[in-house]
């Protein structure tokens, strides 16, 4: 976890009002950190041995199962979401499903916050586990808005030795 990625996500997490999910939560180290600055929230990941870490790791956290494209939680039910590097591997033809069903779980004036990687055109490329996303900052703004937010602020920043970080806050509609 990158000083500023902490920044932002604090600063981002002490503005939400309601429940939290840490979507794509993996070993869950977003989850307990949140936690720890008081935020009710539960990590969602789709790989059950994932959740098996993070419930090992951060026992008194919650931890479930999960998609993004699928939450399994009622419409309008969250404060926010936090999606730090969990769509990276969501083709771009199907980003707009999972960023609907985020938008779908989050109140009005809730808030979502995405981790991700940027680059100057939208490219595949090979990750640690299966395909990854280069996005640039303006097109995937421009997909969250299309689901239903209205992007609050952007970053990117080339700290990072391999590939280059973006970041994008908004607010549901």
């Amino acid at each position: 976890m990158a000083a500023p990625d902490l920044a932002l996500v604090e600063r981002w997490a002490r503005r939400i009002e309601g429940p939290v999910l840490d979507v794509g939560c993996g070993p869950g180290q977003w989850t307990h950190h949140l936690a720890g600055l008081g935020t009710d929230v539960e990590g969602v990941d789709p790989v059950p041995e994932l959740i098996e870490r993070a419930q090992t790791a951060y026992p008194d956290q919650r931890y479930r199962v999960g998609r993004a494209e699928s939450l399994g939680v009622d419409d309008g039910s969250l404060g926010g979401v936090l999606a730090w590097y969990s769509l990276i591997h969501t083709a771009p033809e199907q980003i707009g499903a999972a960023l609907t069903e985020l938008a779908r779980c989050i109140r009005p004036g809730g808030g979502l916050a995405l981790g991700f990687f940027t680059g100057p055109t939208l490219e595949p490329f090979e990750h640690a586990i299966t395909t990854a996303y280069y996005w640039p900052v303006d097109l995937l703004s421009s997909e969250v808005e299309g689901a239903g937010f209205a992007v609050t602020h952007t970053e990117s920043r080339t700290d990072r030795p391999a590939r280059s970080h973006g970041a994008i806050l908004a607010t549901r509609a």
